[in-house]
Formats: structure tokens, C-alpha cells, sequence
């Protein structure tokens, strides 16, 4: 009898079923346009090709390897008190509220309700003959209410990821910034030691321009120079000294600019020594560059799960398109007039449960809108990602480039100080004999003058080329199990709790 029953039940079922599926919006064939691309078929060039391939990724502490503790003291302060790292990790707790908010959507919710009242009935002209006419009476009712939706479609599961995949995305987005600060500091520091080198240099030419002016001086009362050797000696000394302001200048903006990155005052600047720069360590790359760039840049990680959290959107886009069914019940008491608590007692309680359904039939496009805008919002986060490789791809490149010139660079300008050393101690000794006349001593000293600022500013250009190899390495703060699996960079290609059912509209072999 049972059985019998059960098969003339199961029947409608299935055809209610049927129809409600057959009776769910059309998507239009709305799909994403994009797709990610392989990192490993981009010809990485002949400067990532030919570089040393035996290096290991940058560490987490990676600017310790120019082993100078000030330098390490204020990355630690500034990784501390920066408030542009603050900013990033308010917004990392912020998504990862979000991500609860979306959580919540998966679990019973459960709500209690009550409102106590005290009522002054009308008089019988308004309320007419009975019991309440001109009467003070509590009006009280309170209930509890359960309701879980059942998430046939994987809609709420999807939204719950893809909260959670920004959240990761904010989290990567953070240590991409903490990556920048980092680097800015070493730039700066490096700068900073720069400057120092070229005090020195200022300095030392002023000082052997004193000399000369002394030189010309004695001669001049020795009766064997003229006043025309005084005078272009004293020529360049207000140059000279107005180069060293100069560079005093620019050290005090740069301590500002290191006490400003670590969230300090000027003040705090003001304390710092000159830098004592020594890189330990040589340039090189990982051997599994360019497979495994993806998951070490935080900028790649970020758009990785940026793209996870705009496919699963789409999944939520395509639920939308299906039934929603929600179990609902509740429990209450209900009492007007009586006692306080009358509406406690058994005699005035009431329940109700069941499911409630609603179903997408015309909706004036706005389903297939939102898909599509979806469907965009996801080629738009695969286009940024495609373009975070190519450009991940480009910053090692220009960094390798760029090493290997400069020390090339240094190597020539190295020969350039060493002759004009020479030809500036020739002029001078030449004039100080009387052999030569003062041009040639300034000539000389000019030269070389802009061999050893030239040469200065290009061993501080190898550091930083350095520091920017490692940032386009990652710096170290991430690692390829940070980011999404491949499988999760795609929309699912159905939604359907019954298995490989098609969307609608669309037949199984599409």
C-alpha cells in the first residue's frame, strides 16, 4: 500500500521538478571572454635566460644582506609603525569580517522577538459595547523564529568563498605593500649613502682647492705667479661650497623621508648615522624562474585570488538563475488583556513550519545583466593578472639589464678616477713648479671631480638595482601555497546539485 502510494507521489514530483527547472530564467549563453595565461609560454628574453640560475628565492629579511644594523633597525620600526601597513591590515580584517558576514548566510539563523505593551482601550462611542471598552490591558507577544536556506545551488557556498577569496586577496594586497615599503626604505637608505660618499668627495675638492689657492698665493709672493693664477684658484671655492649645502640638504630630506616611511617624526631622523652599505652575496636567479613567479610576488598572489573570488561571482550569478528554498518555523505566544505573562501560557502559544520557494520566471533581464556584468568583472581580474606577469617578467629583466651595465659602468669609471688621479697630480706638481700655468690644474681637477661622483652614484645605483631584483623576486614574503589552486581560477561548469545537469537552455554536449 505504501509502495503504491509512494509511486504516485514520486511521479508529480519528479514532474514538478521538471517544470520548476524548465521554468528558471534563461542565462543567454553569457560566459566570460578571457582566460589565464601560461606564464611558462612567454618568452622571458636572453637577460633572465643567460643569468646565473642557481640563486635561491629572496628570504623574508632579505635587506640584512647589505649588513648594516641601522638599516635593519628601521625596517623593523617602520614594519611596526607605518601607517600605510596599517591601513592594509584594517582592510585585511575588514574582508575577513566580510568573508563571517557571507559565512553566516550557510548557517541556521535562529531570531527571538518580544514586545510587552500597555494598552488604554477606546470608550464604547469608539469600541462599542464589551469588556475592553475603557479598559487598561497588556498586549503581549514574543516568539522565536528559525529559518535555513537550503542551498540547493551552491549559491551562499560560493558567495562564502568568494568573500573568503578576497579576503586572501587583501591579505596578499598587504604584503605587496609591505614589499613597497621595504624597498622604499632601501632606496632611500641607499640614497642617503650616496650622498654621504659625495659630502666626501665635496669636501676633499674643496679642500684641494684651498691648497691650490695657497699654492698660487705663495707664488704669487714669491714673484713667480700672478694675480691671474690667484684669482681662477679662488674662482671655484663658492661652487664648491655651494655643492656641499647642496648634498647637506639632500641628507637631511632623506632622513626625513626614512623617519616619514617608518611613521616617525622628522625628529626621529635626525639621529641617523651615516649608513655603512656593504652588499654580501651575488646576483642570480632561482632555477624554477618563471614557473613558480606566480606564487612568490604578492602583487601575482593578490590578482591570483582576485580572479578566484570574480569566478566564483560568477557561480553566484548562475545560482541566481535557479529556485531558492527556505525552511522556515516559528514558535510564539500571543495574549491581549489578562495578566502580565499571559501570553507564556500554553493556551496562547501558536506555531507555524514549512518551506517557502521563490522562482525566477520574467525578470526584465536583470538576471542575464548581472551575469554579464560578472562575466566582465572576472575577464577584467584575468586581464590585470595576465598583465601583473608580464610585467613581473618585465621588472626582472630591466633589473638584470641594468646590473650588468652598471658594472660594466663601474669597471670604466673605475679606469676614468685612476687617470684622472694621475693627471690631477701631474697639472698640480706642474704648477707648483711653474712648469704650467693654472688651467690645467682645473681642467684636471674637474675631471676628476666628475669621475668620482660619477663613479659614487653608480655604486649606489648597484645596490638599489639590487634591492629592486629582489622586489621583482617577491622580497620573500610569499610562497607558492599562499594562492589558490589552478582549479579554482574558473567558474564551475555547472551548479547543479543533480550532477551533470546543463544549464538551462543548453544541452549536455555544450
Amino acid at each position: 500500500m505504501l509502495t503504491r502510494l509512494s509511486r504516485k507521489l514520486a511521479v508529480p514530483a519528479v514532474l514538478a521538478g521538471l517544470v520548476t527547472i524548465g521554468g528558471c530564467a534563461s542565462t543567454g549563453k553569457i560566459a566570460p571572454q578571457d582566460k589565464i595565461a601560461d606564464s611558462a609560454s612567454l618568452d622571458v628574453g636572453s637577460a633572465i635566460r643567460d643569468a646565473n640560475s642557481d640563486a635561491h628565492w629572496p628570504n623574508a629579511h632579505w635587506w640584512q644582506a647589505y649588513n648594516d644594523p641601522q638599516l635593519n633597525q628601521w625596517i623593523d620600526m617602520a614594519n611596526q609603525g607605518s601607517p600605510s601597513l596599517s591601513l592594509t591590515q584594517a582592510r585585511v580584517r575588514e574582508a575577513l569580517s566580510m568573508a563571517g558576514v557571507a559565512h553566516s548566510a550557510l548557517l541556521p539563523q535562529v531570531n527571538g522577538a518580544m514586545s510587552i505593551a500597555r494598552e488604554h482601550w477606546p470608550d464604547n462611542m469608539f469600541y462599542g459595547p464589551g469588556p475592553l471598552a475603557n479598559q487598561n490591558t497588556w498586549n503581549n507577544t514574543g516568539a522565536l523564529s528559525l529559518e535555513y536556506h537550503l542551498d540547493l545551488w551552491g549559491k551562499d557556498k560560493n558567495s562564502s568563498e568568494r568573500a573568503l577569496d578576497l579576503a586572501h586577496a587583501s591579505a596578499a594586497d598587504a604584503r605587496a605593500a609591505q614589499l613597497e615599503l621595504d624597498t622604499n626604505i632601501v632606496r632611500t637608505y641607499i640614497g642617503l649613502s650616496r650622498d654621504f660618499a659625495l659630502l666626501d668627495i665635496a669636501h676633499a675638492t674643496l679642500s684641494q682647492q684651498q691648497q691650490i689657492l695657497a699654492l698660487a698665493q705663495r707664488r704669487l709672493a714669491g714673484g713667480i705667479g700672478t694675480q691671474l693664477d690667484v684669482s681662477q684658484a679662488e674662482t671655484p671655492l663658492p661652487e664648491y661650497e655651494r655643492q656641499i649645502e647642496s648634498i647637506q640638504e639632500s641628507i637631511a630630506l632623506e632622513k626625513n623621508q626614512l623617519a616619514a616611511l617608518a611613521g616617525k617624526g622628522p625628529g626621529s631622523g635626525e639621529s641617523i648615522e651615516r649608513p655603512t652599505l656593504a652588499l654580501d652575496g651575488p646576483d642570480g636567479l632561482p632555477a624554477s624562474l618563471p614557473f613558480e613567479l606566480v606564487g612568490h610576488r604578492p602583487d601575482i598572489v593578490a590578482a591570483r585570488w582576485t580572479v578566484a573570488a570574480q569566478a566564483r561571482g560568477i557561480d553566484v550569478a548562475k545560482a541566481n538563475f535557479y529556485p531558492d528554498i527556505n525552511l522556515m518555523a516559528s514558535l510564539g505566544g500571543y495574549a491581549a488583556a489578562g495578566p502580565l505573562f499571559q501570553f507564556l501560557k500554553s493556551a496562547n502559544g501558536s506555531w507555524t513550519a514549512g518551506p517557502a520557494m521563490s522562482l525566477p520566471i520574467f525578470d526584465g533581464g536583470r538576471l542575464r545583466s548581472e551575469l554579464g556584468a560578472q562575466s566582465a568583472s572576472f575577464d577584467e581580474a584575468v586581464s590585470q593578472y595576465n598583465e601583473a606577469i608580464v610585467e613581473a617578467l618585465k621588472d626582472i629583466s630591466d633589473s638584470l639589464i641594468n646590473l650588468r651595465s652598471l658594472q660594466s659602468q663601474q669597471n670604466d669609471t673605475q679606469r676614468s678616477v685612476a687617470s684622472a688621479t694621475r693627471s690631477y697630480n701631474l697639472a698640480k706638481e706642474g704648477f707648483r713648479r711653474g712648469l704650467t700655468d693654472y688651467v690645467n690644474v682645473l681642467i684636471a681637477q674637474t675631471q676628476l671631480l666628475q669621475a668620482k661622483q660619477e663613479l659614487a652614484k653608480i655604486q649606489a645605483a648597484q645596490l638599489e638595482a639590487h634591492a629592486s631584483l629582489t622586489e621583482a623576486l617577491g622580497g620573500g614574503l610569499d610562497d607558492p601555497a599562499n594562492g589558490p589552486k589552478d582549479s579554482a581560477l574558473a567558474p564551475s561548469k555547472h551548479i547543479s546539485p543533480l550532477g551533470d545537469l546543463p544549464l538551462p537552455g543548453k544541452s549536455r554536449t555544450e
